[in-house]
């Protein structure tokens, strides 16, 4: 059974840095689009940052030039670096592996931005 398990998820003050990392198991990760996705109280999930395959990234707008992911495939991982964490950027942030029409989701790791 494929598992994506993220981590580094937790409380820092506004300005302050994270990095969430992603796992993945039983899948050729390095044929998947790794997405990192986040959802706030009371609010859709949205996509934050995709990379692909070969590494190409998007970003929300809302996280450009603050956000950067990446993968690596001997590890079988994703990150993602936070920067300068707003407190609109709370919310449970979501590990996604997706390769045509299959996608797999991790459980979630909690970010909370508050002073």
């Amino acid at each position: 059974q494929v598992q994506l398990v993220e981590s580094g998820g937790g409380l820092v003050q506004p300005g302050g840095s994270l990095r969430l990392s992603c796992v993945a198991s039983r899948i050729l990760f390095s044929i998947y689009a790794m997405g990192w996705y986040r959802q706030a109280p009371g609010k859709q999930r949205e996509l934050v940052a995709i990379i692909s395959r070969d590494s190409s990234t998007n970003y929300a707008d809302s996280v450009k030039g603050r956000f950067t992911i990446s993968r690596d495939n001997a590890k079988n991982t994703v990150y993602l670096q936070m920067n300068s964490l707003k407190p609109e950027d709370t919310a449970v942030y979501y590990c996604k592996a997706q390769y045509n029409v299959m996608d797999f989701w991790g459980k979630g790791t909690l970010v909370t931005v508050s002073s």
